[in-house]
């Protein structure tokens, strides 16, 4: 996916995700050539870390795997 379809998947931003990609915090991506892509599952796990139980990280727990 093009940035633009990749932020609409994952409810943000292509701005937000052009931030990201700058400071390594969202979800990886593949640079061929001048162009910038997206993976759905890539995508996928990355909101899928993002699942918490609690509001403050000491309180969350593990997911059962």
């Amino acid at each position: 996916m093009k940035t633009l379809e990749a932020a609409t998947y994952i409810g943000k931003s292509a701005s937000w995700l052009n931030k990201t990609r700058l400071n390594g915090t969202g979800p990886m991506y593949l640079k061929i050539g001048g162009g910038v892509l997206y993976d759905v599952s890539d995508l996928d796990r990355w909101l899928a870390s993002k699942r918490r139980t609690a509001v403050y990280d000491f309180n969350n727990v593990a997911p059962d795997k």
